[in-house]
C-alpha cells in the first residue's frame, strides 16, 4: 500500500516543464509515481487541489552550520518549503578545528548565534557525526570552509601559504571531500581567507576539480571592484576546471548600479569558453554580514582577539576611518541587526534594528565610533544589514538562466537562542517572496522557471543525486503551496513571520510542515557526496 498519496495538485517537477495536473504517490521516502493515481490505496491522503505540489526547495546557500544544531526543527526554513540546505558558504566554516579553537570560533562569529552549542569535533566527519545525532528537520549537505582551511595550515596572520601549507590544506580538503564534502567555500573579504593569493585559490580550485565538486566563492569586492572579483573567480574556473558557484551575485553601493549586468557579460563569457560557472541570488535589496566586513584587510590580521585589540590604538581608527571616507555605503544604509548578549527585551535602548547613523545621533557621536566600538567590543559577532542595491541589477540576476536561488540566510528558532536581534527577512521568506514578487508579477519568471531554480538547479550545482525533482524513484522531499496565496510576511522591522500559503512541506516521505504548522518531526538526513 502507498504511504502517502497527494491527490488534486498541479505538479511542478523541478526539471522546467510545464506544470500538470498530477496525483503523487509516496512509499518507502521515495516517490513512488506520478500521474492519474485515483483509486490507488494508500495509508494516508493529502487532498492538493488548488496547490502546486514541487520538489522540495534546496537551499544552496546558507550559514546554517551552527544553528541546525541550535534548533534542530529548522523552523524558518523548513516553514518556507526548503527540504535540503548546503552549509559552509562564503568560507565561513566550523572544522577542520585547528589548534586554537577559541580563534576559529571567533573567526566564524557570523555563524555563532547560541554559545551553549559545544563544538565537539576536530574535522567534517566529526561534524557530520554531530548533525546526525541532532536529527535535523531539513537534509544538510557540507562545504569545507576555506578560513578553517587556512587557520590550520597558516594561521590568522596576513601571510602567503607556503608550499608546505598549501600541501596542508590540500589535504585536509581531499580528506573533508573523500569524506562526503559537497565542495569548498572561499570568503574573500573574510580574515584569514581575505589573505589568500592566487596560487591557493587555484590550489583549492583543483583539489575540486580532481573530486568532481562544487568551488563556490563570496568573491573579494562587490562594490567598486566588481568586476575584477569575478574575472579572479573566472580565471581560476578556466585554468582548473571545477564546478564554481559565485555566491549571491550583487552589486553594493548606488554608484556601482548597473555592474550586475557587466558581471553576467563575465560569465557567459567564460561559460562559451567552457567553463561550469553559475551563481546563486536571493530576491532582496539588502545583504547581510558580520559589521566588522567593512574593516580593510589589514585590520583583521590575526583573528578577532588582535583585531579588536588593535581597534582600541587610536593611530589605527584614524586610519580606519579615513579608508571610510569612500565607502559605497551610507551610515543610513547600514542597520545592526544582532550584538551578541543583547537581551531580547531590551526595547528603546537595543541597538539591532537600528541603523549606525541612528545609534550615532542618539550617542551624539560620530557614525564611524558606533561601528569601531561595536567590532572593538565583539569582534565578529556583530551583524549588520547593508541597503544600497538596485532593482535593476537584482531582475538581472534573477531572471538569468544561470541563476540558481540562495537564501544566504540561516535556519532560526524565533523562540530560542537562534532568534534574538532583527535577523534579514530572507532566514523566512526567501522561497516565498521569490514567487509573491518575482513570479506572480505580470512579465515575471515563469512559475515552472521558478521552480527549477529553486528546486533542480541548485541540487545539480551542489551534486546532491536524486534531489531537486518530482518523478519516480526521486526522495520524497515535497513542498505544496498556494501559488496565489504563498507570500513572504518577513520584513526588516518585523522579521520573524512564517509565510503564509505553503500547505504542506515533506522530507524523506514524511511530512514535517502541515497547513503552515510544524508537527516536530526531524526526518532529515546528512548528504554525504559519494
Amino acid at each position: 500500500m502507498t504511504d502517502l498519496l497527494i491527490t488534486g495538485g498541479t505538479v511542478v517537477d523541478g526539471t522546467g516543464a510545464a506544470p500538470v495536473r498530477a496525483d503523487v504517490a509516496v512509499t518507502g521516502g521515495r516517490v513512488e509515481a506520478v500521474g492519474d493515481l485515483a483509486g490507488r490505496p494508500a495509508a494516508r491522503t493529502l487532498d492538493a487541489s488548488g496547490h502546486a505540489v514541487t520538489p522540495g526547495f534546496v537551499d544552496v546557500h546558507t550559514h546554517s552550520d551552527l544553528t541546525l544544531l541550535s534548533g534542530p526543527e529548522a523552523h524558518s526554513a523548513v516553514r518556507q518549503g526548503v527540504t535540503s540546505v548546503v552549509v559552509g558558504n562564503c568560507g565561513l566554516g566550523v572544522a577542520p578545528v585547528a589548534a586554537d579553537p577559541a580563534a576559529l570560533r571567533a573567526a566564524a562569529g557570523y555563524l555563532d548565534l547560541d554559545p551553549a552549542v559545544r563544538w565537539t569535533w576536530t574535522d567534517l566527519p566529526g561534524y557530520l557525526t554531530a548533525l546526525d545525532a541532532a536529527r535535523p528537520a531539513v537534509n544538510v549537505a557540507a562545504l569545507v570552509a576555506h578560513i578553517p582551511l587556512r587557520a590550520a595550515a597558516v594561521g590568522f596572520d596576513d601571510r602567503p601559504a607556503d608550499a608546505a601549507a598549501l600541501d596542508r590544506m590540500r589535504g585536509l580538503l581531499s580528506d573533508a571531500l573523500a569524506a562526503g564534502a559537497a565542495g569548498v567555500s572561499t570568503g574573500l573579504v573574510y580574515a584569514p581567507a581575505c589573505y589568500a593569493r592566487e596560487d591557493e585559490l587555484l590550489a583549492l580550485g583543483r583539489t575540486a576539480a580532481a573530486h568532481g565538486r562544487l568551488f563556490a566563492w563570496h568573491v573579494r569586492d562587490y562594490a567598486d571592484g566588481l568586476l575584477d572579483s569575478v574575472r579572479q573567480a573566472l580565471a581560476v574556473a578556466l585554468a582548473t576546471g571545477c564546478r564554481t558557484q559565485i555566491s549571491h551575485l550583487v552589486a553594493v553601493g548606488r554608484r556601482n548600479h548597473g555592474s550586475v549586468a557587466r558581471a553576467l557579460e563575465l560569465i557567459d563569457e567564460a561559460r562559451a569558453r567552457g567553463a561550469d560557472v553559475a551563481f546563486d541570488v536571493y530576491p532582496y535589496l539588502a545583504g547581510n554580514a558580520p559589521l566588522s566586513q567593512l574593516l580593510p584587510d589589514w585590520a583583521q590580521a590575526g583573528g578577532d582577539g588582535p583585531m579588536r585589540a588593535r581597534l582600541a590604538a587610536p593611530d589605527v581608527r584614524a586610519r580606519v576611518v579615513d579608508e571610510w571616507r569612500d565607502m559605497p555605503l551610507t551610515w543610513d544604509d547600514i542597520t545592526v541587526s544582532r550584538v551578541p548578549g543583547e537581551a531580547p527585551d531590551t526595547g528603546a535602548d537595543a541597538l539591532a534594528g537600528r541603523t549606525i547613523a541612528e545609534i550615532a545621533a542618539t550617542a551624539g557621536t560620530d557614525p564611524s565610533r558606533v561601528a569601531l566600538d561595536l567590532t572593538a567590543a565583539h569582534g565578529n559577532g556583530v551583524l549588520m544589514i547593508a541597503a544600497g542595491r538596485s532593482e535593476r541589477d537584482l531582475l538581472d540576476a534573477l531572471t538569468h538562466p544561470a541563476a540558481v536561488i540562495g537564501s544566504d540566510g540561516q535556519a532560526l528558532d524565533p523562540d530560542g537562542p537562534t532568534g534574538h536581534g532583527t535577523p534579514h527577512p530572507r532566514s523566512y521568506g526567501c522561497f516565498p517572496r521569490l514567487f509573491a514578487e518575482y513570479t506572480r508579477r505580470p512579465g515575471g519568471l515563469p512559475l515552472a522557471e521558478a521552480v527549477r531554480k529553486c528546486t533542480s538547479a541548485p541540487a545539480e550545482r551542489a551534486g546532491l543525486a536524486g534531489r531537486g525533482v518530482l518523478r519516480a524513484g526521486a526522495v520524497a522531499d515535497i513542498a505544496v503551496f498556494d501559488t496565489e496565496r504563498i507570500t513572504d510576511r518577513a520584513t526588516f522591522a518585523a522579521p520573524a513571520q512564517y509565510p503564509d500559503g505553503v500547505r504542506a512541506v515533506i522530507v524523506g516521505g514524511r511530512p514535517v510542515v502541515e497547513d503552515g504548522a510544524h508537527g516536530g518531526a526531524r526526518p532529515g538526513a546528512v548528504l554525504r557526496i559519494p
